[in-house]
Parts: C-alpha cells; structure tokens; sequence
C-alpha cells in the first residue's frame, strides 16, 4: 500500500486527536505528536524521510507487550490465560506461523482481521510494515497476510494495550523475515516477556533462537524491559529440582552472553501436571503466585512507560539528526568533495596533458590560434564546437561527482551492516546533498541552516519540558500537596 504526505498528514491529526480526547487530563502525549511533526519537517527538508513518512510512525503510541519464545514454551497458553479467553491455539508443536497483534474491542465475539489492517493503520506497530516484507520477500507486498494478523477481543486486560504474540521461531520457514520483524517489535515494545520452556533444561538445538531472543537484550539501554520467563516449571515438581533446572537455563544463556538477570517461574495452573506432595505443592504455586504478582505488576506499569518511551524516542530523534547525522552527513560531504577534486584533477589533467601532446605533435598550434580567434569574433560553427567542449567538460564533471558519491555510499553500507533504516535516511540526504542542481563547495548537508537547526534544539527542549510534566504527575520530592 502506498501512501502520500497528504494521507500520512491525515492520519498524524486523527491520532493527535485520539490522544487528545483519550487523555484529556494529560495532554504531553498530543503534544508530543506536534513536536514529531516539526522533526518531519527537517527530515523532509534534509532528505532523511520522504513525504509520505514521519518519525511518529517509528514509535507506537499504544502500550506494547510482546511475548517471544520457543515453539514449546506455552506463550499461548499464557497468553489466553493472561485475556480468560482462549484466543490462540496452544499446543506442543508449532500451531501459529504468524505474529499476532491482540487488542481490545467491544465487540464480545472474537474477530480475526488480515495483516493489511495493520499495515494501514498508524496506531499499530506494523504500520507500512509492507515496504520492508516487500523488501525480504519475494513475493513482496502481497505476503503481507502470512506474516500477520489482528485479533480482537473484549477482555478487559488488553483495554488499553497492545499484546503481540508471536510465532515460534524453530518451526518458522520464514525466519530471516520473523527475525526481522521481531527486532522491529523488540524495538517498539515496553515490555518484552521471553519465554523458555522449563522442559528443555539444555536447549542445544535452540541455541541459534536462544543468541538472537537474548542478544537483543543484552547493552541495550532498555534492557529493564526484558522479563525472562522459564515456563511449565510445575514439570520439576516430581524431582523437585527447580533450582537445577533454572541454573541448566542460566549457563545456556550466559553462552550466549546474557549474564544477569531474573527468571520467573511459572506454570498454568489448569493445564499443570499433578503434585501429590502437598509440602512440594504449596511451595511452588507459592513461587508461582509471586512470580505471577511481580510480571502483573510489570504490565501494569507499562501505561507510565509508554509515555517516558515516547518522550525518549523524540528526544533520541531530534538529538541524533543533531548529534549523530548531521555530524556525519558533514565528514561525508567533506570526504567527497575531496574525491570529487581528485578525480577532476586527474582526468581532467592528463586530458589537458594529452591534448598538448597531440597538437605538438600535430604542429596545431596555428589552428588553436585560429579558432580562439574565430570564437571571440562569435563565429557560429566555432560557438558551436566551443559549447560541445564544455557539454564534454559538464557530463565528465558531474559523472565523476555520482561515482564519488556512489563509492562513499557502498562503504556506508559496510559501515553500518544490517541497520537499514538508517542508511536509507544517509541515502537520500547525502543524495539530496550531492545532488547536480546543487553547489559543490555547500559545506551543511542539504536542509540544515539556522531555522531547521532551531527546531531540533526547540524540539529536545520540549522533550525535556514534557519529562518534567510526567515526574510532575508521579513524582513529588517536596512532599507538598
């Protein structure tokens, strides 16, 4: 699906107003929007994004708990218990090759919506989420569907929240692409709830999912949103070695790098294996319950992190056009220009070289004379030669400066791997910079000058004033009523 500035325009007011009307007695989350929508407007004039994008896209304005894991690990069951609805199928093996969107409806009956419904819809994570499956598919756009799905449903747990549940990984035959949509889901969400089964103490044929699921948590800033969850631990009840089975999970992942952090253990009391030794049983649903009650808490608390999230996006965008892009887009441009220099110098230089050889050689330097003459006398036919030199001249001239930039691109893209969406924004700025229409010797990139400079630093001041409006709601040091 495509989208122009005029629709994307559409959709940021509708969502400002959804805000709005939804929180009225704090408005830091509309006012928020305005702000993203001044960092457009620099990301348009500099070429970072096109017109039909916005920063706001890049962030979901919804609460968000995603639920990863293995096949095995009872996610589902998890989550249906977590709604009192039996939403997903469950089951031992692979039941579901989709990520599922759940969210709230008043409608009592269950309903099951195609993957385009997000992809349209910017209040969702997986908003134009098309163009990177187009990207990693080859069957492009039209894939979309079996990738994902929105499910809808009146529990009142998800009133207000974003719940993704999604596929398991080692039964997945698209797996570059759920890995990918994965991390983009790691990166929206406020919680992020990775589950391991508790019956696999030495997942050795689960390590490739077991470095990827933790990798992505470990020197991240947001680490704290990642809550690891060894499941069906009721299965150790009949040994009654829980203790070993979380330390069999703790070498496995530190393995893979993690070294810290809790487990939770937990199990679903309906589907539990027996546990006759009533000592061993009122100790675990003990460890359960608290457990439990820790991860509630986690969830409820999700709805004042959303905000500080969002805040924090806006203020890590505007800071890195400022700190990150600008910077490098400036050494990029310098760098060029010096190539662009060069190879001018040297391809115009031995052309130079060649022609006075050619005309020594020759004994032309009569006719030189003569032309040179004959074109400050406005000879036609000596114009006419005269401008397709400098036609030759301007072609030359500006193939060199595409190569150059081109060159500086491809090592652009060695330099910062897999992240793709920031070299499509280095893309089209440094293009919009080292465009022909303009002037070689500029020294900002394409965009930057005092006004759009102005509107970053505006833009990180209202991020601040907004972080003191949120501590303002639940914080109060003075005591002072």
């Amino acid at each position: 699906m495509s989208y122009n500035s005029e629709q994307i325009n559409k959709h940021l007011e509708n969502l400002q107003k959804h805000l709005a009307d939804e929180y009225s007695h704090n408005p830091t989350l509309a006012n928020a929007v305005k702000s993203f929508r001044k960092i457009d407007e620099v990301g348009h004039s500099m070429g970072l994004l096109e017109k039909d994008q916005s920063y706001a896209t890049y962030v979901t304005w919804w609460p968000m708990i995603a639920v990863l894991g293995t096949f095995s690990a009872g996610k589902s069951t998890y989550i249906n218990s977590y709604l009192n609805l039996p939403l997903q199928r469950t089951g031992n093996q692979a039941v579901d090759d989709k990520f599922t969107v759940i969210c709230y409806s008043h409608h009592k009956e269950v309903k099951t919506l195609p993957g385009i419904a997000l992809d349209a819809d910017p209040r969702f994570p997986f908003f134009q989420i098309s163009k990177s499956i187009d990207e990693i598919s080859e069957a492009g756009q039209e894939r979309i569907d079996a990738y994902l799905q929105l499910k809808t449903c009146s529990s009142e747990n998800v009133r207000g929240k974003i719940l993704i549940d999604s596929p398991g990984f080692d039964a997945d035959n698209q797996r570059a692409s759920t890995l990918r949509l994965t991390q983009h889901i790691i990166n929206l969400s406020d919680l992020v709830l990775v589950f391991f089964d508790a019956r696999h103490p030495e997942p050795k044929a689960m390590q490739d999912t077991l470095a990827y699921l933790v990798s992505a948590s470990v020197n991240r800033a947001d680490a704290n949103k990642f809550l690891y969850i060894l499941n069906q631990i009721d299965v150790t009840a009949k040994e009654d070695n829980p203790e070993e089975v979380v330390s069999a999970w703790q070498r496995s992942l530190a393995e893979v790098g993690l070294v810290a952090g809790r487990f939770y253990r937990i199990y679903n009391l309906d589907a539990a294996v027996p546990i006759t030794n009533p000592g061993v049983k009122e100790r675990f649903e003990k460890k359960r319950a608290e457990d439990m009650a820790d991860i509630n808490t986690r969830i409820q608390q999700i709805e004042v992190e959303r905000s500080y999230r969002i805040v924090a996006k806006l203020e890590q965008t505007a800071k890195g056009i400022k700190n990150q892009i600008i910077p490098k887009l400036s050494d990029m441009l310098k760098k060029w220009k010096s190539k662009v220099i060069l190879l001018d110098s040297i391809t115009f230089g031995t052309l130079a070289i060649l022609a006075i050889i050619g005309i020594t050689i020759n004994e032309s330097w009569e006719l030189i004379k003569v032309f040179c003459d004959k074109v400050i006398q406005g000879d036609s036919y000596a114009l006419a030669i005269t401008a397709i030199l400098f036609t030759v001249i301007i072609v030359i001239h500006f193939s060199i400066r595409r190569f150059a930039a081109n060159s500086m691109l491809k090592k652009l893209s060695l330099e910062l791997g897999n992240d793709d969406e920031a070299y499509k924004q280095y893309v089209h700025a440094f293009n919009k910079s080292t465009a022909p229409y303009r002037l070689m010797f500029l020294r900002d990139p394409a965009g930057w000058n005092d006004a759009t400079q102005n509107t970053i630093n505006e833009v990180i001041n209202e991020a601040n004033d907004y972080i003191q409006i949120l501590n303002d709601q639940f914080t109060n040091p003075s005591g002072h009523k």
